[in-house]
């Protein structure tokens, strides 16, 4: 990875712009059952889906960056920051995926906390929320430990059922305010 391509570091992970050259640890990703088993469909992506489609919008969108072991170990998934849409000037959605070996090591917190720093500070985000399905225990930790405090949770009609969807979603969120007020604690 060059130095250039990077766009933000932490202790241990780099994140950076996608290129074609991440097509098929991209599809991996997402064609793993576990890892979209909450998201979406709840099942795995075609790999002709993601290289069509998902792999294009990483590539041409500003917002996500593909995550790596800083020390030379390699692609474990992604993080994003990107608007909530339009009439939301200031507000933006985390959103994160990781290879199901990258789990339990801290590292979907520390490249979330990493994100939250760059939008609040260089960004100039004013509020970040985030969603997941309320069984999705892990991704909510990961939220909480980020900082991001529960809102709410709400229940939407999909397409496609997936197990544990009955108990709905939830929302949570962090003002730049609050980010600062914990970073001067830390």
């Amino acid at each position: 990875m060059s130095r250039s391509a990077i766009v933000l570091r932490s202790s241990r992970l780099a994140l950076r712009r996608f290129t074609a050259d991440d097509a098929e640890p991209l599809a991996a990703l997402h064609g793993d059952p576990d890892v979209v088993r909450f998201i979406d469909t709840g099942r795995p992506v075609p790999r002709t889906q993601v290289l069509t489609r998902t792999l294009p919008e990483f590539v041409a969108g500003p917002g996500v960056r593909s995550a790596e072991v800083a020390d030379g170990g390699g692609f474990i998934g992604w993080f994003a920051l990107r608007p909530t849409g339009p009439g939301r000037p200031g507000e933006a959605e985390l959103g994160y995926r990781l290879r199901r070996a990258a789990w339990g090591r801290g590292y979907a917190t520390e490249g979330a906390r990493a994100v939250l720093a760059y939008g609040f500070a260089e960004l100039g985000v004013r509020r970040v929320t985030a969603t997941t399905m309320t069984v999705n225990r892990g991704s909510r930790r990961v939220m909480e430990k980020a900082g991001l405090r529960y809102v709410r949770t709400f229940f939407e009609e999909w397409a496609d059922h997936i197990e544990g969807a009955e108990h709905g979603d939830v929302d949570y969120a962090l003002s730049r305010e609050e980010w600062a007020a914990a970073a001067r604690h830390r």
